[in-house]
C-alpha cells in the first residue's frame, strides 16, 4: 500500500472514530500532522479542502467562540481546530453532511432572527444564538437541529484543541515521567467532599 493511500485510510478511520465518539489521541495527532503537511506543501496558510469560503469563515468564528484566546492560551484558532474539522469532513461524508447542514441551519436561524448570516451578525447576536443551542434544556422542535450540531462542533473543537501542541501545553502535560509521590490537589478533595453524601456541606 502506498504512503498516500495509508494516510488517506488513517484520516478516514479518524473521521469514523470521531462519529463513534472513540477518536483517540494518536489518531487526532495524525490529523494535526496531516494539516501541518498540507500547510508546508501549500507554502502558506491552510487552504480548506472541504468547506467553501463562507462556511470556512463561519467555522473559524465558531471554534474561536468555543475556545477563545486569552491570557492563558492562544485558543482554538492557534490550535488548528477549523483545519482539523475540515480535514476530517473531507474524509467522511456523514460528518461532512452534519457540518454543512449545521452551518446552513445556523445561517437560516440568524437570518430569521437578525436578518444576517451568522458570521456577519454582531458578536452579541452570535453569542445570543449560541447561548440558546448550547444547552439541551432549550430543546424544542425549532432548536433541536442547532443543539445537535453545536454539541458535535463543541466536542470536535475540544478534541482538536486538547490534542494539539497548544492544547497539550495548556494542560501542562510533560509526558510520562517518574514521580516520587502524588498529591491530590486540595481543591479536588474539597470538591469530592461537597459532592459526597457523607461529607462536606
Amino acid at each position: 500500500m502506498s504512503e498516500n493511500v495509508s494516510r488517506r485510510q488513517l484520516l478516514y478511520e479518524a473521521a469514523a472514530a470521531t462519529l463513534s465518539g472513540t477518536l483517540g489521541v494518536q489518531a487526532a495527532q495524525h490529523v494535526h500532522r496531516a494539516v501541518t503537511q498540507q500547510r508546508r506543501a501549500a507554502r502558506g496558510p491552510y487552504k480548506p479542502r472541504y468547506f467553501n469560503p463562507h462556511e470556512w469563515r463561519t467555522l473559524a468564528r465558531l471554534t474561536d467562540l468555543i475556545i477563545p484566546a486569552d491570557e492563558h492560551s492562544p485558543g482554538a484558532l492557534a490550535a488548528g481546530a477549523p483545519e482539523f474539522i475540515d480535514l476530517l469532513c473531507r474524509h467522511n461524508v456523514e460528518l461532512a453532511a452534519m457540518y454543512t447542514g449545521g452551518l446552513a441551519w445556523l445561517d437560516r436561524e440568524m437570518e430569521r432572527r437578525y436578518g444576517k448570516n451568522f458570521v456577519d451578525a454582531a458578536p452579541e447576536q452570535q453569542t445570543a444564538l449560541l447561548d440558546l443551542i448550547a444547552y439541551r434544556k432549550n430543546d424544542s422542535p425549532e432548536l433541536a437541529p442547532g443543539i445537535r450540531f453545536f454539541d458535535w462542533l463543541r466536542k470536535m473543537t475540544v478534541d482538536a484543541y486538547y490534542t494539539s501542541k497548544v492544547g497539550i501545553a495548556d494542560l501542562g502535560y510533560q509526558g510520562n515521567v517518574g514521580m516520587t509521590e502524588f498529591n491530590v490537589p486540595e481543591e479536588a478533595i474539597q470538591y469530592a467532599l461537597r459532592r459526597s453524601p457523607f461529607g462536606g456541606e
